[in-house]
């Protein structure tokens, strides 16, 4: 199947009329423009090629026999055909990217299918932005490759971890917080966590990332390093003695080195805070900082995330 994707907005167009949204303008500054979604398969306009209307699109036969499964419009997900492994998808990325994850599951996707972004619009900041994104979504399930992201509270970094495997069909979360009943506030911020992932993605609460990560052979995400940190130095009553950890950091380390899977890492960048008061918080911080580098170190990406935006580093 040869699919040309002629323009790839939504409805509306990119930028839309009368929107003054920064990504809109962006676009009209630079003048440039995009227009609805058109699309040639086999060199026959979409809109003439055979189609079967499923929940959420079209189920498309090209001239050629090839099979396309289309998104009727922004924020539609297409249900596929019983046991069909599509030649190509136009998928409303932008809006649901887990729905790949959903049709890879189901093996409507496979590695030989073509994925295409369309009905794009002032929903993601820019090309370049979706082209990042449309990166992280055509890779490999597997492993192994490491990606350790860091940031400060509230940076918007535990949801660019969520992004960057969105696509994936099975994800491992490892969730190294530890929910405590008398503090209501911070078992809010992890249900709002767990509301915001796949329902079919596995959640695993513990310590033993090392474990985690040496039997692991699919996508996990960690998050994140700090909390395990702290529940290590809980573990092994380290707050007054810190070098009481070290085992257990030397371990988490070999086997991030050592590990098969495709793991996307959250940590806290505690450099750009203030200083401790307590001897134990300083000690934690330090401790946090070495970890840090030395996962850095054996990453094939890192990045820093700051008020939502990303900087990878080199």
């Amino acid at each position: 199947m040869d699919i040309e994707l002629l323009d790839f907005a939504g409805p509306g167009g990119w930028p839309a009329a009368g929107c003054g949204c920064a990504s809109c303008n962006r676009l009209r500054t630079a003048g440039v423009s995009h227009g609805p979604t058109r699309a040639l398969i086999d060199g026959v306009p979409l809109e003439d090629c055979a189609r079967v209307s499923v929940v959420g699109g079209h189920d498309v036969t090209g001239p050629d026999g090839g099979r396309a499964l289309v998104s009727s419009g922004p924020g539609a997900k297409p249900e596929p055909g019983a046991g069909v492994a599509y030649d190509a998808v136009l998928l409303d990325l932008v809006g649901s990217p887990e729905h790949l994850g959903r049709l890879r599951r189901a093996e409507a996707v496979t590695s030989g299918t073509e994925v295409l972004a369309v009905h794009v619009d002032h929903r993601i900041r820019s090309v370049d932005e979706l082209e990042r994104r449309m990166a992280f979504w055509r890779r490999p399930a597997g492993g192994p490759h490491r990606t350790l992201l860091l940031g400060g509270a509230r940076s918007g970094k535990s949801a660019e971890a969520e992004l960057r495997l969105a696509a994936c069909p099975d994800v491992t979360y490892v969730a190294t917080g530890v929910v405590r009943a008398d503090d209501p506030e911070w078992t809010a911020r992890i249900e709002a966590h767990r509301l915001r992932r796949p329902a079919w993605w596995r959640t695993v609460e513990t310590s033993d990332l090392g474990g985690v990560l040496g039997e692991a052979e699919g996508a996990v995400l960690v998050d994140g390093i700090g909390s395990w940190l702290a529940a290590v130095f809980d573990e092994e009553a380290a707050w007054d003695e810190p070098d009481r950890v070290q085992p257990r950091v030397d371990g988490l380390v070999d086997a991030w080195r050592s590990t098969r899977a495709r793991v996307v890492a959250v940590s806290d960048e505690v450099g750009l805070s203030v200083v401790p008061a307590t001897r134990s918080g300083r000690a934690f911080r330090d401790a946090l900082g070495r970890l840090n580098q030395r996962l850095a170190a054996e990453s094939e990406e890192a990045a820093l995330v700051v008020a939502g935006r990303v900087a990878e580093l080199p």
